[in-house]
């Protein structure tokens, strides 16, 4: 039994989910002090402090205490915005960069136009439908 645990524990899959693991939380340390030590004084600086905590409502005697929830949104949606123009976009434009310095080889086939199979470029009919196939090249 010890020795099917350590074989399990050993798994690359396993390994790298305990890294990825490791590695989001110490991300998500980083993005949380963006958000909290740069991005919302910033705000605070620009609009007033953004704490909603104090406002509150009662019905019933049953206080809603609604400003909780507008902060906890707040925080999500500059989270998510830190994360979107800081992390997402410029990975994207470096992916991109990336993919422009690759070349792409020749296709070697194509989707049939009719039933949308894909067949080989010197095929002259679709094995699928057996339509002519407008890609092959003449004999």
């Amino acid at each position: 039994m010890l020795k099917e645990f350590r074989e399990f524990i050993m798994r690359g899959n396993v390994v790298d989910l305990a890294v990825a693991v490791v590695i989001g939380a110490a991300f998500g340390a980083v993005v949380t002090s963006m958000v909290e030590d740069l991005l919302t004084p910033l705000i605070a600086a620009i609009f007033g402090q953004p704490d909603f905590s104090a406002l509150t409502f009662t019905i019933n005697s049953s206080e809603f205490m609604y400003g909780e929830f507008l902060n906890a949104m707040f925080s999500f949606l500059t989270v998510a915005v830190a994360i979107f123009f800081f992390v997402v976009k410029p990975m994207n434009v470096v992916m991109e960069r990336l993919r422009r310095g690759e070349e792409t080889p020749d296709p070697t086939t194509e989707l049939c136009n009719y039933c949308r199979t894909e067949i080989s470029l010197e095929a002259t009919r679709c094995p699928n439908c057996t339509s002519e196939n407008p890609f092959s090249a003449p004999a």
